[in-house]
């Protein structure tokens, strides 16, 4: 494919609760954009972006993936992420490397917990929004109780850019409120343009009404116009919708069905015309190396003309590709086979060859600009989080931060050569999923596994036995009691050989007594003179400590 300019790109995070649809919402949009020659569907197992085993299964999306099309000479990156709260962590990266949210709600069930959260999520990165209500063919389904819920929950400048013709079985066409025009759609997603219905006309008009009040509320030159006038006029409507919309003043909403396919051409051209493109985003800050000072304070533009930046987002751990990591061009453009520089780990890098992300595959091209995102394959030390830039003008960017595991079971291979393949099996599954904690706890020497649900720990599980062959049994870890002293008390050691010659004395006492809880050990040495050389002193601490690592009960 070709590369695409930055002003020709857009990146959207599609984000909502599980089951709203947004697998299905992206596979059915590459679909009708010639993307795809198939109409992948989640009931059959055959999404772009659901192509992983387990989420085929599960009927679940449980990583984050990629897919992009190409529309009206504007190519499309699309970072579909998982719904279930599980899961909902994966969001985050990918927001990290968009420059719009496509916010995906249910039209039968309105906003829901997982929305919230993954709206909390764009409020973080300050990312503007789009909203789409899905669904609307299904019985129950409701746009004005979906939109309601959103205004309520999140903000009144979340305003319908079209309105449904038809509802439930019958919803068969959107009324475009900002161009005043109607279309019906074919099996294939084709819009035919027809003339708006009589039939709640007086909703259109009100939504247009309150649709040009929030765009002249966005600029105050517009609002003096607005209040002097009444209304705006065509010229200033449309082209001031996208600065409101980069602003978060606005958030456009759109009504669809990915299962009919209903409402998604306009949608398209919505995101083509208003969505933001990488050089609206702001500068990106970073600094100059990854020390512990970091060096001084550095910023990126989205544009060719900068020195060459990346940050890597995501990392998958192909079976047979290898490591892919995928990144995000924040400056300047590259081509294959470039020499690169891993600044978050002052190692060089060579690219290879570069590709676009479509599920499981990966589409070559050669060279790609700021703002877009690739990948690139067998790169030797870069991992998830890692900035590559120019080596004569490095720059560190800051990753992303995942809150603590919420569940840790303790995890046992089943057989020796189990065993032997779990460390690096276990290893490239860490490397896909930053969420996910391995360790070895200290005292109970059981291995930990710890994620953010269950379900999330029983998908390694499966990872490990499907892909790398690896048995393990998962059981609660066993709790680390602890036990200290309540009360002083005092012990005396002696020490004495006689081997020929000189012998060897000693004679020490210690005296233990209680702190208050979490003061944890002082060692006081209250030794007068001599009495015990100096250095055997060291000695007498670090066998306390080392006595002190396993009590007598516990």
């Amino acid at each position: 494919m070709k590369a695409y300019s930055t002003d020709s790109i857009r990146n959207l995070a599609v984000i909502g609760h599980g089951d709203a649809g947004k697998t299905q919402l992206v596979s059915s949009l590459l679909y009708i954009a010639g993307a795809t020659p198939r109409w992948g569907k989640v009931d059959e197992g055959t999404t772009v972006t659901d192509h992983d085993e387990d989420s085929i299964e599960r009927k679940v999306t449980l990583n984050t993936a990629l897919a992009h099309l190409e529309y009206r000479d504007t190519k499309i990156n699309f970072i579909d992420t998982p719904g279930y709260a599980a899961f909902i962590t994966h969001a985050r990266p990918a927001l990290r490397v968009a420059d719009c949210a496509l916010v995906v709600v249910h039209g039968g069930k309105g906003v829901e917990v997982q929305t919230e959260k993954t709206w909390a999520y764009a409020n973080e990165f300050m990312l503007p929004r789009i909203m789409v209500i899905n669904a609307l063919d299904k019985e129950h389904s409701d746009f004005g109780m979906a939109l309601e819920s959103a205004q309520k929950t999140f903000s009144r400048a979340i305003i319908p850019f079209t309105l449904p013709i038809g509802k439930e079985k019958d919803f068969r066409g959107v009324v475009d409120v900002l161009h005043m025009k109607a279309y019906e759609f074919d099996e294939n997603g084709k819009a035919k343009e027809i003339e708006i219905p009589s039939a709640g006309r007086e909703i259109v008009d009100k939504t247009r009404e309150r649709l040009i009040e929030l765009v002249a509320e966005s600029d105050d030159a517009l609002m003096e116009k607005y209040f002097e006038e009444g209304t705006l006029p065509e010229e200033d409507i449309v082209p001031n919708v996208k600065r409101a919309i980069e602003r978060s003043k606005l958030c456009p909403v759109y009504a669809v069905s990915a299962a009919t396919l209903v409402g998604l051409q306009t949608m398209l051209d919505g995101i083509v015309d208003f969505a933001p493109n990488p050089a609206a985003h702001e500068a990106e800050h970073g600094r100059a190396s990854a020390d512990a000072d970091g060096g001084e304070p550095l910023t990126r533009k989205y544009s060719d003309s900068e020195p060459f930046s990346a940050y890597v987002f995501r990392t998958i751990a192909d079976p047979f590709a290898g490591r892919i990591n995928v990144m995000r061009i924040i400056s300047g453009q590259v081509k294959h086979d470039a020499n690169v520089f891993n600044s978050s780990r002052s190692a060089q890098e060579r690219l290879g060859a570069l590709h676009s992300v479509q599920g499981k595959q990966l589409d070559k091209i050669d060279e790609a600009h700021a703002g877009d995102i690739i990948a690139c394959v067998k790169l030797k030390d870069t991992q998830t989080g890692d900035t590559l830039s120019d080596k004569s003008s490095p720059i560190v960017y800051d990753g992303v931060q995942y809150p603590e595991a919420a569940i840790a079971f303790a995890i046992e291979p089943k057989s020796r050569q189990d065993e032997e393949k779990i460390s690096v099996a276990l290893h490239k599954i860490l490397e896909e999923d930053p969420a996910l904690h391995f360790d070895r706890d200290a005292q109970t020497k059981e291995f930990l596994l710890s994620g953010s649900g269950q379900l999330h720990v029983e998908t390694v599980i499966d990872k490990l036995k499907k892909r790398y062959g690896v048995e393990v049994a998962l059981h609660p870890p066993k709790v680390p009691y602890k036990e200290t002293i309540t009360q002083r008390a005092e012990v005396q050691g002696r020490h004495k050989t006689q081997t020929g010659g000189r012998g060897q004395f000693g004679d020490c006492k210690v005296i233990f007594e209680p702190l208050p809880r979490g003061e944890g050990f002082i060692f006081e040495d209250k030794i007068f003179g001599g009495a015990v050389p100096q250095n055997f002193r060291p000695a007498i601490e670090k066998g306390i400590v080392d006595a002190a690592s396993a009590g007598a009960v516990a």
